[in-house]
């Protein structure tokens, strides 16, 4: 058994993606003036299996549920030592929706998903535009759907993000994604 990386680490790499990429790169118009407010929630899962996942995911839904927004209004339940495989990861995200339809949380929270092997469909391992949605470490973003719904409406051209991002990262290209890590 490999010994669990650092949680001071995961934490960092997590700030560093978000300061370097989510935000440095404009990937999510919405997540800057949130993480500057320090509204952002990182928890680190001990789970080294799916079950405990589920457990610490559950928790994680009635938390952000029961926050307050104006303290938390979003989660990463970041998970360094379970779901590393992709394809295992991407078939967890069928369990996460349940958790939240039993939590009776679907229209309340959305779960997006962040690997650092994600891969869209229809897209090769290394393309690009999959790094939109990697992150260092596997972890499930809980989002509130109402701030989800306001932040949209007050986007001036929502359908542009999707497109603009892809441009973005394929002017990059995956070294300059890379040196984004190793600056």
């Amino acid at each position: 058994m490999s010994t669990p990386p650092d949680h001071d680490r995961v934490i960092a790499d997590t700030r560093r993606w978000l300061e370097r990429a989510v935000i440095g790169l404009n990937l999510c118009p919405f997540a800057k003036a949130v993480y500057l407010q320090q509204r952002v929630h990182i928890a680190v899962s001990a789970a080294t299996t799916p079950e405990q996942l589920l457990v610490e995911l559950a928790r994680e839904l009635e938390d952000l549920r029961d926050s307050d927004p104006a303290e938390r209004e979003t989660s990463l339940l970041v998970h360094p030592q379970v779901l590393g495989d992709f394809f295992d990861y991407n078939d967890f995200l069928d369990t996460a929706d349940a958790a939240l339809e039993a939590l009776e949380l679907d229209g309340v929270i959305q779960v997006a998903s962040f690997h650092p092997d994600y891969q869209f469909d229809g897209t090769a391992p290394g393309d690009a535009e999959n790094n939109s949605n990697r992150s260092p470490w596997p972890l499930l973003h809980l989002l509130r759907e109402a701030s989800v719904e306001q932040a949209v409406a007050g986007h001036p051209d929502i359908d542009a993000v999707p497109a603009r991002n892809i441009a973005t990262l394929r002017e990059l290209g995956n070294e300059g994604w890379q040196r984004l890590w190793r600056a």
